[in-house]
């Protein structure tokens, strides 16, 4: 750790009904529990002090209060992820004692606690002001995928933290050398969040579809921690299949 390591963050999970492909995603069984109390448990697991969901709908607050768990409703009509933490943050902390916010996606019930904190980690950097994750790419269909999103990073061999140059749907950078995939979890510094989501739409932001291609293009720095285990995400009904299976009690 160094001076700074942001000493009292918060690990916010957005969620929200409006799911195309999984229709009440957040709330969806598995082994009794809905999907998005094992995403808040995995983050408390993480060792993090203060963990809440900021819901956009009611049903989900209610399914994380009867589980013990910290909830605020939001706006249903944010446009982000980012957007609806902010609000949640504003409504939960608004003496600004926490310094950083953990952005989790709450469609990742089985991952690795160790996965969350490492999010953290290229905040030790003073100039870094977003921090977020990133894996090699091994199996080849996804090169090629648009649906993973490649992170390109400044990354010297044996270094396992490297400045984020770029983000994108296709395969890059050319050339020999390992492609990382992107990992959708974002720690943010506090100010950080607040320009973030000040900001409009980017021009690249618009043509890649990647939001945070928006903090790059106004001069934000993001830097990307290497993690070994690329978290399982629930996007279908095969998908949610596959973590009950994942999950399985022993």
């Amino acid at each position: 750790m160094t001076a700074a390591t942001p000493k009292n963050p918060i690990v916010l999970i957005p969620s929200r009904l409006a799911s195309t492909r999984l229709p009440d995603k957040p709330l969806a069984d598995i082994h009794g529990l809905p999907m998005i109390v094992h995403c808040l448990r995995r983050a408390q697991e993480a060792g993090f002090a203060r963990v809440a969901v900021a819901c956009g709908d009611a049903a989900i607050a209610e399914a994380v209060r009867v589980a013990g768990g910290e909830a605020v409703l939001t706006d249903p009509a944010h446009p982000s992820g980012s957007d609806r933490i902010f609000e949640a943050l504003q409504k939960l902390d608004p003496d600004g004692r926490h310094d950083a916010v953990i952005n989790l996606q709450g469609d990742l019930p089985a991952i690795d606690p160790k996965v969350i904190a490492a999010a953290l980690i290229p905040l030790a950097d003073a100039a870094i002001d977003i921090a977020t994750l990133a894996t090699p790419i091994i199996e080849s269909h996804e090169i090629d995928d648009r649906n993973v999103v490649k992170a390109v990073l400044s990354l010297a061999p044996g270094q396992t933290v490297g400045r984020a140059l770029y983000f994108s749907r296709r395969p890059v950078p050319g050339g020999e050398g390992p492609l990382w995939h992107h990992i959708g979890i974002y720690a943010y510094r506090r100010a950080a969040l607040e320009r973030f989501v000040s900001l409009k739409p980017s021009p690249l932001e618009k043509r890649e579809s990647l939001e945070q291609l928006r903090a790059l293009e106004n001069g934000m720095s993001i830097a990307a921690a290497v993690v070994d285990t690329l978290p399982l995400g629930v996007d279908t009904p095969a998908d949610l299949e596959r973590i009950r299976a994942v999950m399985q009690p022993k």
